[in-house]
């Protein structure tokens, strides 16, 4: 249980404490409602690029790590499709010069072409390094845009293409700040040796005179119910072939989430699930294969992926896992096997909460999805799901019309990774 509580500045600035004085440490997270999601199809990657510009100084603070270094703390952040996350760690009693970094910037962020062009190039190595030029890099630049032909889960968080990032404009990168990144938009989470007196008396001296901004509203378009597999094969030069299944499913905040999230944990968690014993062990067609769900706020994937070993087909592959995926849409999980996964689940939630930082992350989380005492009820949720549930859900979720696949066979001719190329895909539309 993560004790807390909350108050909203008259900016629109939604705040939480929560006291741990075990600790002599503070933490201060900043969740932006701002995601790759939110991103101009024809400007992708923003989000993404505005995690490193926040980095490079406000027009009162140039060096934003200098000054949080000199009093012993660290920071770092992250961006998701959905969100955009900023924190920093440090001494409690030094706690207000992390105020005034984080106040400071959403207030008053320095742009400039300089810095642009040198965040801009960070990024786009990143895009070239890690998503281009890696072997299996570019799997999710392929998978999101066949699972996804409306909502914009289409494109990864690095975005589309890197073009998209080489060609943004100064004006393009003011007017994404300006409409995402303001107290009306952001949930601030204070947690450590800290008392809700002094995070309120901080947060109405450092955040308090910033402008409201406009609250952000979402109309994004929805994704249809797929009605048809769809397929999709590239070849490259990877060590092994390998095998993607992503099937559509709920969303964070939907009833029927967990119901979802354990069935992909008896399909593919760890070494006891079904997918490793039958297609690892006793049938050795893979050398790793696993299934999980992404998560996601708005309806996401439960994705199933593996390696194959040498000698295997992929399409022999494929048949295996099907099978294995048919039997959960016929019959009931046994329930040992759902205590199982139920244990393996509870334990996460435990572990997520050890350490100070993931609680103020996960309170951050909680609000935004419109309780911050949702982080206080997943375990209820989790021993809520019955066999009875998984199988609704198998049966809804892994439909054969609800997959996409894409088969990333090897093949060792091409010169690089990044010369993958699509041989054949089959969509609904």
């Amino acid at each position: 249980m993560i004790q807390f509580e909350e108050f909203t500045l008259s900016n629109g600035l939604r705040c939480l404490v929560h006291e741990d004085h075990s600790t002599p440490m503070a933490v201060l997270n900043i969740l932006y409602n701002v995601g790759s999601r939110d991103e101009d199809p024809a400007h992708t990657g923003f989000a993404h690029l505005f995690e490193h510009l926040m980095f490079s100084g406000s027009v009162n603070i140039p060096s934003y790590d200098e000054p949080l270094q000199m009093v012993g703390g660290e920071n770092n952040a992250f961006t998701s499709p959905d969100i955009t996350n900023y924190y920093l760690t440090l001494p409690a009693a030094n706690l207000e010069t992390g105020f005034w970094l984080e106040s400071d910037r959403m207030l008053s962020l320095a742009f400039s072409e300089n810095g642009l062009e040198v965040q801009r190039k960070v990024v786009v190595e990143e895009f070239k390094q890690n998503y281009l030029n890696q072997p299996y890099g570019d799997v999710w630049l392929k998978l999101r845009p066949l699972a996804y032909q409306h909502h914009p889960y289409q494109w990864a968080t690095i975005g589309k293409e890197v073009s998209h990032i080489e060609d943004a404009t100064m004006q393009q990168v003011r007017d994404f700040f300006a409409k995402h990144y303001s107290p009306s938009n952001a949930v601030l989470v204070v947690a450590g040796a800290v008392t809700r007196a002094e995070a309120e008396r901080l947060a109405e001296k450092w955040f308090g005179p910033i402008p409201a901004g406009t609250r952000y509203e979402r109309q994004l378009p929805q994704e249809p119910r797929q009605t048809e597999a769809r397929f999709l094969e590239v070849r490259a030069e990877v060590p092994v072939s390998a095998l993607y299944k992503v099937y559509h499913m709920p969303g964070r905040g939907d009833a029927h989430y967990y119901d979802v999230d354990l069935l992909s944990d008896v399909l593919g968690r760890g070494k006891s699930s079904r997918l490793y014993q039958e297609l690892v062990k006793e049938q050795p067609l893979f050398n790793s294969i696993s299934a999980s769900v992404m998560g996601s706020l708005e309806p996401g994937l439960l994705v199933v992926s593996g390696k194959l070993n040498a000698g295997v087909s992929l399409e022999e592959a494929d048949a295996a896992v099907e099978q294995v995926v048919a039997r959960l849409r016929e019959e009931l999980v046994a329930e040992q096997e759902l205590e199982k996964v139920k244990n393996q689940a509870e334990a996460s939630i435990v572990f997520s909460e050890i350490e100070l930082l993931h609680r103020a992350m996960n309170l951050a989380y909680s609000k935004l999805l419109g309780d911050a005492d949702l982080v206080n009820q997943e375990s209820a949720k989790v021993q809520a799901v019955t066999p009875e549930r998984v199988l609704a859900a198998a049966q809804e979720v892994l439909r054969p019309d609800n997959c996409s696949t894409l088969y990333y066979r090897a093949q060792p001719q091409l010169a690089t990774a990044s010369e993958a190329t699509p041989l054949l895909i089959e969509a609904a539309e």
